[in-house]
């Protein structure tokens, strides 16, 4: 059974065609997209709940932005189906683009003009009526806590309230599905935090997220679901904590005395053991020369447990200098489902 059909068999999604019945916001199946010999989607299956946050994450090039471009109709995919808020991508591309709102990395916004000015600009876009321009404008001030600074121009605002601006202009339309192609990127912690609380909202409002990120700690803070990118496939799907379980309760975190020790841990321990970088929080990293190379390695938090790797490695000739046993992250799962390759900053 394929991931699609294990979430469909919990939202009840019905993808016989039309509208879903069963609340599935987004849905693929089979989803397929080459760009001449590369083949970069593989068949990928997707379902999201409507009113949900959903996350998908992969490594750089695992196909990431070239789906939700699909599924916002910016390109056709070469087989496979998806739809958006019911209505087919392929089929009815009109009607998705009225039922939902991208937003991209950077903040689309004209600095020139004040916020209440650039959401009074989307609105005649989208072809408000004047006093629903005004009332919608300041309806989405109010949500974002832009109201003080409305009628500043955004050239002064900072990082955060620049796409806190953008947010709002992806708003004024009422979509059912908004897209976040990586939305804090460059932000400081307070200005991410600012953008997790609005996310927090929306949903909360009964929008649909659908979030591409970099930063693991966003997905593991926003999502409901989250699906994980491979080599154009879903290699994984679930809450953060059913993902966490994956890879075990708990890792043990050894700092080696060299890189050698890697490969040699690997040997003894066997492919369970994922490298972490130099030191804790470098997920992903390489070592710098004379850095001491970290790996994790799942365990049951039994004293037995840790006493047993302890030992194996030294067995065999590996040097251990400090032994932690830490709950798993998101970075562990992404590491250990897709190796060592870097989160996508900004490719397909």
């Amino acid at each position: 059974m394929s991931e699609a059909e294990r979430e469909r068999g919990a939202t009840g999604t019905d993808p016989a065609g039309g509208r879903s019945e069963s609340g599935a916001a987004v849905e693929t199946i089979g989803l397929r997209k080459a760009y001449g010999p590369t083949t970069v989607l593989a068949g990928v299956d997707l379902a999201v709940a409507r009113g949900s946050v959903f996350a998908l994450l992969g490594p750089n090039g695992a196909g990431k932005t070239t789906t939700v471009r699909i599924l916002a109709t910016l390109q056709p995919p070469d087989g496979g189906t998806a739809t958006v808020a019911g209505r087919d991508v392929v089929g009815e591309p009109e009607a998705v683009r009225r039922a939902i709102s991208l937003t991209g990395q950077f903040a689309a916004v004209d600095d020139q003009l004040t916020a209440e000015e650039n959401l009074l600009l989307i609105g005649r876009l989208r072809r408000l009526g004047r006093t629903e321009r005004r009332r919608r404008t300041a309806e989405l001030l109010d949500m974002l806590d832009l109201t003080a600074d409305a009628r500043r121009r955004v050239k002064t605002f900072s990082g955060g309230m620049r796409r806190k601006v953008d947010l709002a202009m992806s708003l004024v339309g009422r979509p059912e599905v908004l897209f976040l192609d990586e939305p804090t990127t460059g932000l400081d912690p307070r200005s991410r935090q600012a953008v997790w609380d609005v996310v927090g909202e929306l949903v909360g409002s009964g929008v649909t997220i659908f979030l591409t990120t970099q930063y693991l700690e966003e997905a593991d803070q926003l999502a409901d679901r989250i699906s994980v990118l491979d080599g154009g496939r879903v290699v994984a799907t679930g809450s953060a904590d059913e993902l966490k379980r994956r890879i075990g309760a708990e890792q043990v975190e050894l700092a080696l005395a060299d890189r050698a020790g890697i490969e040699q841990a690997r040997g003894l321990l066997g492919p369970g053991v994922v490298v972490a970088g130099a030191g804790r929080g470098a997920a992903g990293a390489v070592a710098p020369a004379g850095a001491e190379p970290v790996v994790r390695v799942p365990t049951d938090g039994s004293a037995d447990h840790l006493r047993y790797v302890l030992d194996t490695l030294a067995a065999g000739g590996v040097a251990v200098s400090t032994a932690t046993v830490r709950r798993p992250t998101l970075d562990d799962v992404f590491l250990t489902l897709t190796g060592t390759r870097e989160l996508e900053g900004a490719s397909r």
